[in-house]
């Protein structure tokens, strides 16, 4: 067949998929072709707004790098990472829930309980304290613990490497016995996604805000435990219930204690306002990644 028209033309490509070397490299790009055409079908966009979409998506990738993953952030801004977590991870019954993975994971240097990670960004000290547990109920020691945040005006490491000097605001922690651990750090802040590149400019022509609440991201492994990737929310803020990505779940909103200088805090006597979050973890040992 040779020529083709709006009825034909689905049918005539995913006819020719059906010698994809696996059946599951078949179901999806076949899925892909359906969808892809009932879309077009459906808005029936003119030729100079399918080449603005195409020049999007250029755009996109254009704007990737080993920094910064435009490609996330647009799948997190148009909720397809939650879309996929909850896929993935279904709730099992008090096991932490997981939300998006974000885009500004890089693996972090390693450090010691009581350490610092926060000495080369801005904020008030804050020690988070945590213990991560099995659903059995046993505790998961040595469990491994990466955490990684902003700094008070909202930026990470990675999009102020000038200014750092390095990576901060993220380390990597092994629990103890108890499966506990503790850190020093600065408190972070509620921030806006990067809004330069084409992700910005789609949330502006939708009308919609580019802002995240406040909150810290752990990556938790364990042996015999499915990974776990979560944020801890802090209580109160003002983007808890439009988060810019969706990632927001009750269960994972804590307060953020402040505490009067002089309080004592892990063997030190703080000479200012301080913060902090304690919180527990809990891993599913009963599914396998």
């Amino acid at each position: 067949m040779r020529e083709f028209d709006e009825s034909s033309i689905t049918d005539a490509v995913v006819a020719r998929m059906a010698g994809s070397r696996s059946e599951r490299t078949r179901q999806i790009s076949e899925a892909l072709v359906r969808h892809l055409h009932a879309f077009v079908r459906e808005i029936r966009p003119s030729p100079a707004e399918w080449e603005a979409g195409i020049g999007f998506l250029t755009a996109t990738g254009q704007k990737c790098d080993d920094q910064r993953q435009e490609f996330i952030l647009l799948s997190d801004t148009l909720g397809v990472s939650t879309l996929v977590d909850a896929i993935n991870n279904p709730v099992s019954g008090d096991v932490t829930e997981t939300t998006v993975f974000g885009p500004f994971y890089v693996p972090p240097p390693e450090f010691g309980h009581g350490d610092d990670i926060g000495t080369a960004i801005e904020g008030l000290p804050m020690l988070v304290s945590g213990r991560v547990r099995k659903a059995s109920g046993a505790a998961a020691s040595g469990a491994i613990v990466d955490v990684w945040h902003s700094d008070e005006a909202g930026f990470y490491d990675v999009q102020q490497m000038d200014k750092t000097g390095g990576l901060a605001g993220r380390g990597r922690f092994t629990a103890d016995a108890d499966g506990a651990f503790h850190f020093w750090t600065r408190r972070p802040a509620a921030y806006p996604i990067p809004t330069d590149g084409p992700v910005g400019a789609m949330l502006a022509a939708q009308g919609r805000h580019p802002w995240r609440p406040e909150h810290i991201h752990f990556k938790i492994t364990a042996p015999g435990c499915r990974p776990l990737v979560t944020h801890v929310f802090a209580q109160g803020d003002v983007y808890l219930d439009s988060d810019v990505v969706f990632g927001v779940k009750e269960s994972l909103i804590q307060p953020y204690v402040i505490h009067p200088s002089g309080d004592v805090a892990q063997g030190r006597t703080m000479s200012g306002t301080w913060v902090s979050l304690d919180h527990t973890f809990v891993l599913d040992d009963q599914r396998q990644a």
